[in-house]
């Protein structure tokens, strides 16, 4: 599975590369980013990017709603396994479980998608860059966050941290119990 994840973005990588050599530039032009985004990029071509906005997207569908569109039958059939689960408590472990690897799953599908396919609706610059900054940097720093909070030790210090800055740990601590 790892080496078909690899094969394909490199070939899908390859693929938006290789018709991006074909354009033409215009000269002392800027792209308004903190990173060469594919999409923006293409913006500044002087030549036709038909063809290349044709690429984009294909290989964004290929690359993101396919196997979106397998995590998510995925957790269908976990989540209706989950649902015959005779006793609460399984329910409530094997949720918390699910929960965070889905909340990750949202974010970076989320964010990723609505970048490449918001460029078909909007020409709005100040909203893609606030989309690039969240999968870029936001979605990554959030991950182990996300997940360490599975962790009682982290729950407790997260837990101390807040009571310190707002007066509700009693309300924490009866959760935690």
């Amino acid at each position: 599975m790892a080496l078909g994840s690899w094969v394909v973005s490199i070939l899908g990588s390859l693929t938006d590369t290789l018709t991006v050599l074909r354009l033409s530039f215009c000269t002392n032009r800027e792209i308004p980013h903190f990173f060469c985004d594919l999409p923006e990029v293409l913006k500044i071509a002087c030549s036709d990017t038909l063809i290349n906005n044709v690429v984009v997207y294909s290989v964004t569908i290929i690359v993101g709603v396919f196997p979106l569109t397998g995590i998510l039958f995925s957790y269908s059939m976990i989540f209706s396994s989950i649902l015959r689960i005779s006793s609460d408590r399984g329910k409530y472990k094997a949720f918390s479980t699910c929960g965070s690897h889905l909340l990750v799953v949202s974010l970076v599908y989320g964010t990723n998608l609505g970048v490449y396919f918001s460029s078909v609706a909007t020409s709005s610059s100040r909203m893609r860059l606030m989309a690039l900054v969240m999968y870029t940097m936001v979605t990554p720093m959030l991950n182990p966050f996300i997940y360490s909070l599975r962790n009682r030790d982290i729950k407790v210090a997260l837990v101390t941290v807040l009571s310190k800055m707002v007066p509700l740990k009693e309300r924490f601590d009866a959760r935690l119990s």
